[in-house]
């Protein structure tokens, strides 16, 4: 998604590979102004061509002395445009400006006491001292000429500020829960010093989205949408129905890794609730076939993203053949007849796949990103990309979409694929399948679903001892993975109650045949992932 230029106030992230920058471009948008994040390394035309209100440095974990320091141009300082700093943002300014930045003598992480020393549009209305998140090695020393320290913690500098030339910049992050009114101080910016004005809202998005999807695919061309059943796809599927109606076909595509029983209850859900064309594919064997004898992850995603892309060029094909025999296929110049993929592709979903914004790692690849093929015949259309799942989440509800699909915990586009380690079998599948029920069944139970972002089961490719029966058994060990978070880059292990975890326990080891040994993951993210895979 990009902003409309015309009609929406832009703030222009520049990432420098900080592990909150996303979370800068969420604060941003809680107060209904636009916000996108370009790498750093962005050429500074395609900056100034979003037309933004102003442009915010993130953090990052380099040092601006470093002679591989994130290598971003200078002239973003003398755009006139209102800047702030963030952290590494701050010493970038320094640096590059004339003033200096060295090594701290006391590294500052965590908690700090700040005393704002000069209360300017920054810091209006704030009190006289805050407790902010600090994350920093390095200091600024020598301030650039123009410039004047505005606050301060009892070891370093924490805020400079050049009115004139309208820039800005701390030391600390604003932006994370941890910084006592930092979503104070980014409402300054943005609203206050930038002048950004608050219209970016799901009504905007819907209306906005709408009609580009409806000159994207032209007057007579026909889209298709995998669906899978999750609110990502679904709200995806409604606003391009939403766009061009009865031209979007969804294909639902049994990948032989669904949860149990989803293949008949999706279909039901989508045609019977959301009024959309459905036709489902029973392809279960087409890519467990496949996946046989895989056990590397990344291999897993790239095989299903190239067979789900197969089996939609194979429907397409039947579809267009359909609508040629009927005289309304479209086609493009050189004569071939066009048809558009809607995936119900997220933010999160391409940051962790690519390190397109900045230097950020790739953490993995997702098959409905990563695992796409370079020949592949179908254009895409994803409306949802650069959105975060709440965000999705309130564009459903505007959309008028039943709770119950846009309460579903997220499942990865890979299905179980990627929470069976090692080789995935039916055999595998259908225990796997058995076990996930249970402690769905169980956190809904016990009034937890809606609390927690995910909860599953994970079939490891371990064997233990048991005695059941009086009888020796050796059978795999399921781990329970259950987490909180806000859009799932970052996660907190969820403290389920002992009797929860008693009675999933005690179910899966007596009701599903093929475990004896339930175990429980309290890793957050970082350093893990939400899923095992």
């Amino acid at each position: 998604m990009a902003a409309d230029a015309a009609s929406t106030s832009t703030i222009v992230i520049l990432d420098f590979g900080s592990q909150y920058t996303q979370l800068i471009a969420r604060r941003i948008r809680e107060f209904n102004v636009f916000s996108v994040v370009l790498p750093c390394t962005a050429p500074l035309s395609d900056v100034l061509a979003l037309n933004p209100k102003g442009i915010i440095l993130s953090g990052g974990p380099s040092s601006v002395y470093d002679a591989d320091a994130p290598a971003a141009d200078p002239k973003v300082l003398t755009t006139e445009l209102p800047i702030l700093g963030i952290c590494y943002g701050l010493q970038f300014i320094t640096h590059h400006l004339g003033g200096k930045v060295h090594p701290a003598d006391k590294r500052e992480y965590g908690h700090a006491r700040v005393q704002i020393a000069n209360h300017n549009r920054l810091f209006a209305g704030l009190p006289q001292e805050i407790n902010v998140w600090m994350s920093h090695g390095d200091s600024a020393v020598q301030l650039p000429e123009g410039f004047t320290q505005t606050a301060q913690t009892s070891s370093a500098l924490a805020s400079i500020a050049n009115e004139e030339k309208r820039i800005w910049a701390v030391q600390f992050h604003p932006e994370v829960n941890h910084s006592e009114k930092g979503s104070e101080l980014l409402r300054n910016f943005v609203i206050e010093i930038c002048g950004a004005k608050p219209d970016w809202t799901p009504e905007h998005f819907i209306q906005s989205t709408v009609e580009r999807v409806r000159a994207q695919v032209g007057p007579k061309g026909h889209a298709i949408c995998g669906l899978s059943g999750g609110v990502d796809s679904s709200v995806a599927a409604v606003l391009v129905h939403k766009a061009i109606g009865d031209r979007l076909t969804c294909i639902f595509v049994n990948n032989g890794v669904l949860r149990k029983e989803e293949f008949a209850k999706v279909q039901a859900t989508m045609r019977e609730k959301l009024g959309l064309k459905v036709i489902a594919v029973d392809a279960g064997e087409r890519f467990l076939s496949r996946l046989s004898g895989i056990t590397d992850p990344e291999a897993k995603r790239k095989i299903i993203g190239n067979e789900f892309i197969a089996v939609f060029d194979d429907e397409a094909e039947k579809i267009l053949k359909d609508l040629e025999t009927k005289g309304v296929a479209e086609h493009d110049a050189e004569g071939n007849e066009v048809a558009w993929l809607v995936q119900g592709t997220l933010y999160p979903d391409v940051i962790e796949s690519s390190s397109v914004k900045g230097p950020s790692q790739t953490i993995k690849s997702h098959h409905n990103v990563g695992g796409l093929p370079e020949n592949m015949k179908l254009k895409l259309i994803e409306p949802l990309r650069d959105l975060f799942k709440d965000e999705v989440r309130r564009i459903g509800r505007d959309l008028g979409m039943p709770e119950e699909i846009l309460e579903r915990q997220p499942f990865p586009g890979p299905g179980l694929a990627v929470r069976i380690l090692g080789e995935i079998t039916p055999d595998r599948v259908a225990i796997l399948q058995e076990a996930d029920a249970v402690v769905v069944e169980e956190v809904k139970a016990a009034g937890l679903y809606r609390q927690l972002w995910q909860s599953f089961a994970v079939l490891l490719p371990v064997k233990t001892v048991g005695v059941m029966g009086d009888q020796r058994t050796y059978a795999y060990t399921c781990a329970i993975r259950a987490v909180t978070s806000e859009d799932g880059m970052t996660a907190d292990w969820a403290p389920l109650p002992y009797e929860v975890l008693k009675t999933i326990s005690s179910r899966i080891v007596n009701e599903v045949r093929g475990i004896n040994r339930v175990v429980y993951d309290i890793t957050s993210k970082p350093p893990g992932t939400i899923e095992w895979e």
